[in-house]
């Protein structure tokens, strides 16, 4: 492991934040279509629309996502309102993200009432892909998949299996966390994709390939 100055507390990471974007509750603070691959290798068009909402919790170390999120949760009816205001502005695509800055499954940063009307706003789409942490995937994700009526699909930040990297990104999870709420997903007919970084703190670059690498197996298996 790279011998590296201490990594900074959360107090000290967020003291040396600065101040967050001005964002509207009532509008997705960005919205795109871009080709991405698909489970099944072929090329698709993915609509991403970066959601609204409150502030994740957790305060990891290396996320900057709070830059465009509010300090309270926003008004019931906000979050599909952002959905349908931004798809009227998007070219046509096959697939879907809401990406939120945090945890979709979150009932204070996506209101659970606003559920039904989320999955009547992407119903249409062939594959809905949302964010979340492993240690929040719940019932919620089962109740939301069986409204939906579509393919739901699940991102969830494994990031590092090197115990002592993950442990100092401040997420608050185990890779046991991860196991279990991958078998979850799966066993509720919910797929999964990982998000893994490439090169985390406390690793040196070649490091980093190599933990990488046993992070991709990981999630695999």
């Amino acid at each position: 492991m790279s011998s590296l100055l201490r990594l900074p507390t959360e107090r000290e990471v967020l003291a040396a934040r600065g101040p967050k974007n001005r964002v509207d509750p009532q509008a997705a603070w960005a919205s795109l279509v871009e080709p991405e691959r698909s489970a099944s290798g072929t090329i698709v068009q993915v609509a991403t629309i970066f959601l609204t909402n409150r502030e994740c919790p957790l305060k990891c170390l290396m996320c900057d996502l709070w830059k465009n999120t509010t300090d309270d949760p926003v008004p019931a009816g906000a979050i599909p309102a952002q959905i349908g205001h931004a798809l009227a502005r998007l070219p046509a695509a096959e697939h879907i993200k809401l990406y939120n800055s945090g945890n979709f499954f979150d009932p204070l940063a996506i209101p659970r009432s606003d559920h039904a009307a989320i999955c009547q706003r992407v119903c249409g789409f062939a594959n809905v892909i949302v964010e979340n942490h492993p240690r929040m995937c719940g019932k919620d994700c089962l109740r939301f998949h069986k409204q939906l009526q579509t393919r739901l699909e699940v991102a969830l930040g494994l990031e590092t299996v090197h115990p002592q990297a993950l442990a100092a990104l401040h997420k608050r999870m185990t890779l046991d966390d991860f196991d279990r709420a991958v078998e979850f997903l799966l066993a509720g007919g919910i797929a999964v994709r990982a998000f893994v970084l490439l090169r985390p703190p406390l690793l040196s670059e070649v490091e980093g390939i190599d933990w990488a690498l046993r992070s991709l197996e990981h999630a695999f298996s």
